[in-house]
């Protein structure tokens, strides 16, 4: 019997593919034909013209994997775990996820937010990099821009934009390791998930779920879940401005570090939080933000 992983079809979600179908195959000696790649088309794929938060949000990059998984065609998704909404259905749940890769963005166009000229335009569709870059600087012309890497590379080399900004996790996974400047997590901090590969199964399929146990990397688990925690407790959704990063402290304690912010940059607040269960931390460093947040802030929050 075959192991059934659904992906999307872009370059980077099929590579993020076969590093689940390659750990798999090493801890449990599988041979790489055990395993079938299932690609799936998401209305996100489809359409490239409009911000996702106008369209329907993260769910167009999962709704079809959701419903392939539920109906049997496949086994395993396969998900960049920051394009994962924060509600799921009940009848999915998280199995595991890969070693997390660098967690930063790489700006590129130019080799630092403050080497940008006057008024330079950015492409990017995410609310988080928005706020970020006007923030640190408000004279920034920040454009919608969507695609996959080579389409928004493609755009910049157009003349497009006069820069963009990438997650490096997903340039290296697609061997781009010299492209881009990395943005140092304390100008921009990245968005909850960033850099980690998840893998989620029906929630009573214990026979995908055990060998995916076997490659499941606990440290990024458990902070990709208290991002995630956090994200649920504030009721962020894709029009929210929130960078979030938790990291496994050399005693083994949970730390998490988030901000939030206001469209423009203009306002915002961030604070960290320790703990040993990652529900509880992000629930915890949730109540704190809100209850210290502007109001400009506070509105884009909590529903």
């Amino acid at each position: 019997m075959r192991f059934r992983l659904g992906t999307r079809g872009s370059p980077l979600a099929l590579a993020q593919a076969a590093m689940v179908r390659d750990a798999l195959c090493t801890a449990h000696g599988w041979a790489e034909d055990a395993i079938e790649t299932v690609v799936i088309r998401t209305t996100g794929d489809r359409v490239q013209d409009r911000a996702l938060a106008e369209i329907g949000g993260k769910a167009l990059w999962t709704k079809e994997l959701d419903r392939a998984l539920l109906a049997g065609e496949v086994d395993a998704c396969v998900h960049s775990m920051k394009d994962v909404e924060t509600v799921r259905p009940d009848s999915i749940r998280l199995a595991g996820t890969l070693p997390r890769a660098d967690v930063r963005d790489r700006l590129i166009g130019a080799p630092s937010i403050d080497a940008l000229p006057k008024g330079a335009r950015i492409g990017s569709s995410s609310p988080r990099r928005r706020a970020q870059l006007l923030s640190h600087r408000a004279d920034l012309d920040v454009v919608l821009f969507r695609g996959n890497v080579d389409t928004r590379l493609g755009k910049l080399a157009a003349g497009e934009v006069d820069a963009t900004l990438l997650a490096a996790a997903g340039l290296d996974r697609l061997g781009r390791n010299g492209v881009g400047s990395a943005v140092p997590i304390d100008v921009m901090l990245p968005a909850p998930a960033q850099g980690a590969v998840g893998i989620e199964v029906r929630r009573d399929d214990d026979a995908a779920t055990r060998p995916l146990a076997g490659v499941s990397h606990e440290a990024t688990f458990r902070c990709v879940l208290a991002e995630r925690a956090l994200l649920a407790a504030l009721r962020a959704d894709c029009h929210s401005p929130v960078g979030a990063l938790a990291t496994i402290t050399a005693s083994g304690t949970l730390q998490l570090t988030a901000e939030l912010l206001d469209e423009d940059g203009t306002e915002r607040v961030t604070g960290s939080h320790e703990g040993q269960d990652p529900a509880s931390v992000g629930q915890a460093l949730a109540a704190d933000l809100l209850g210290r947040a502007p109001a400009g802030v506070r509105r884009l929050f909590n529903g």
